[in-house]
């Protein structure tokens, strides 16, 4: 028997849990700028994370760890100014939620509060129960991460799949099972195998959302510069690019470029 698909005119936590009870698949990118979140909300994305991956596609850096919680604060707050519609998702950044339970809270409070998120991210699982606990003591909806932490980097020293032994694989399903016990609205699982993943996802009653974690999961995540192909140094296996913009754009800004030099730019009907 199929279910209706409901039509949501504002994504809540509820929504989420409401769209894989129906067997309904989230969809969900990145943002990190005001016109760019305006475009992906308009086109109907249900989930928009103001990902710490910032560090890497706005600010240049190698890994996720330099970006702080004021820089976060300030990409989260031009996205939420932008939506209309979306679940707008904030990432804690390396360093803000680790150590201290209370500072944990202080993060996503400040997070709260001065950028207008609806709900923050975190890496980790049982290592970090204490922290996840208290935001939700007050009130912060969480979203989990397991699988490839980037924050974890120098801690694994690859980015390759993770939970591919059966050690690991057990403990990201007691991590998974946990997070949804102490009260996570969602999950999102990065780069492990797809069978394991699809085990998840049917263990838990809170939506899975994958980012190279196969399609037997509620939902899919990407980073936006890599789907619009505004990274062309980046090709991972779970990689699907819609577009070329690199070669777009690097063409349209040479012919700019040219038409400049050449003074065609700008003509006698593009002046007053």
């Amino acid at each position: 028997m199929s279910v209706a698909k409901k039509d949501y005119k504002r994504i809540t936590t509820k929504s989420l849990i409401d769209m894989k009870a129906n067997g309904q698949k989230i969809s969900m990118l990145t943002a990190y700028d005001y016109t760019m979140a305006k475009i992906v909300d308009t086109a109907g994305i249900d989930v928009i994370l103001v990902g710490d991956s910032a560090s890497n596609v706005m600010a240049g850096h190698e890994t996720t760890l330099p970006i702080t919680l004021d820089q976060m604060i300030y990409h989260a707050s031009s996205v939420v100014r932008a939506v209309e519609r979306a679940l707008v998702v904030v990432d804690l950044p390396f360093g803000s939620y680790q150590s201290d339970p209370k500072e944990a809270l202080r993060s996503a409070i400040r997070i709260m509060k001065e950028s207008g998120g609806h709900a923050v991210k975190l890496e980790g699982g049982k290592e970090i129960k204490d922290s996840i606990k208290k935001i939700l003591n007050a009130g912060i909806p969480v979203m989990g991460h397991l699988g490839l932490t980037p924050q974890s980097i120098y801690k694994f020293g690859t980015y390759t799949v993770r939970a591919k032994e059966e050690d690991e694989a057990e403990k990201l399903i007691e991590d998974a099972k946990l997070l949804e016990k102490i009260g996570c609205f969602a999950l999102v699982l990065e780069k492990i195998p797809a069978h394991l993943a699809e085990k998840v996802a049917k263990s838990i009653s809170i939506p899975v959302i994958g980012i190279g974690a196969g399609g037997q999961v509620d939902g899919q995540v990407l980073v936006i510069h890599d789907m619009l192909g505004m990274n062309n140094e980046f090709s991972p296996r779970f990689l699907r690019r819609y577009m070329n913009l690199y070669e777009e754009m690097t063409k349209a800004i040479g012919q700019y470029a040219a038409d400049v030099k050449s003074s065609d730019f700008p003509n006698s009907g593009e002046q007053y």
